[in-house]
């Protein structure tokens, strides 16, 4: 149940009965050769709204330019700067937050935003702390990498063993090729799987990893694995969520 597809009115129907919502944020980056430069949102928005559809969850427009300066070196790149994602995080929870939401499930696409999404919960939590209005209900905010949930885990390893990598990966790329099957593209690549290693700025990143990816080998990726994944995550990420929620 996408939010931007309803009416006002059904938005006060649903909290009258639940609270919760599901806000998928990932990010606009570089996905070597052959992955999409949206990846990481559309992944997200994808599994969110299975998910939202199973468990009976509105989900929020995606947020899907995230922080990403470390692949500002390879074009089409776009990234918000940390405060700035935490203050559209919290502008996010506190406009819902108004209307009555009080739980708030984000399905993160993106390895790179984990540390300024957990900033941005803690300067919510320190803004109502602060407030001292005693007969507002309290919020609580949860982050949740769909590529880490068992199940996805599980299925990467048997899929991909180490090729799967950390950055352009299989499971990523496949799920967006069932996604958007027109977008499908193999190249060869070398080394066919990439190196790993660290890296501090988009300089320095593209230094290290020239073609964008680490660790991985994505021409493994097919649509089947994709719907696969796809599945799996949505499965996943609904219990998850619906076992959250009422905590």
């Amino acid at each position: 149940m996408q939010l931007q597809l309803k009416t006002w009115q059904f938005v006060e129907d649903y909290l009258k009965t639940r609270t919760g919502i599901i806000i998928p944020i990932g990010s606009t980056e570089q996905h070597g050769p052959t992955g999409l430069i949206g990846t990481d949102a559309l992944t997200a928005e994808m599994i969110a709204r299975g998910a939202g559809e199973k468990a009976g969850a509105l989900v929020a427009p995606t947020i899907s330019v995230g922080m990403a300066q470390h692949h500002l070196a390879f074009p089409g790149s776009v990234t918000l700067r940390p405060t700035t994602l935490i203050a559209v995080v919290r502008d996010t929870v506190v406009s819902l937050a108004r209307h009555g939401f009080t739980r708030f499930y984000f399905v993160n696409g993106h390895g790179g935003n984990v540390a300024t999404v957990t900033a941005a919960f803690s300067e919510i939590y320190a803004e109502r702390s602060m407030e001292k209005l005693g007969n507002q209900p309290s919020i609580r905010c949860a982050l949740r990498n769909w590529w880490e949930s068992s199940g996805v885990k599980g299925l990467s390893r048997e899929l991909y063993g180490s090729a799967e990598g950390s950055h352009a990966t299989p499971s990523e790329v496949a799920v967006t090729w069932y996604g958007y099957p027109q977008t499908m593209q193999q190249k060869t690549m070398e080394p066919r799987i990439a190196p790993h290693g660290s890296f501090a700025d988009a300089e320095d990143y593209r230094r290290a990893f020239p073609d964008g990816r680490i660790g991985s080998d994505p021409n493994l990726a097919t649509p089947e694995h994709g719907k696969r994944i796809y599945e799996t995550a949505v499965e996943d990420v609904a219990r998850d969520y619906a076992a959250w929620v009422t905590r």
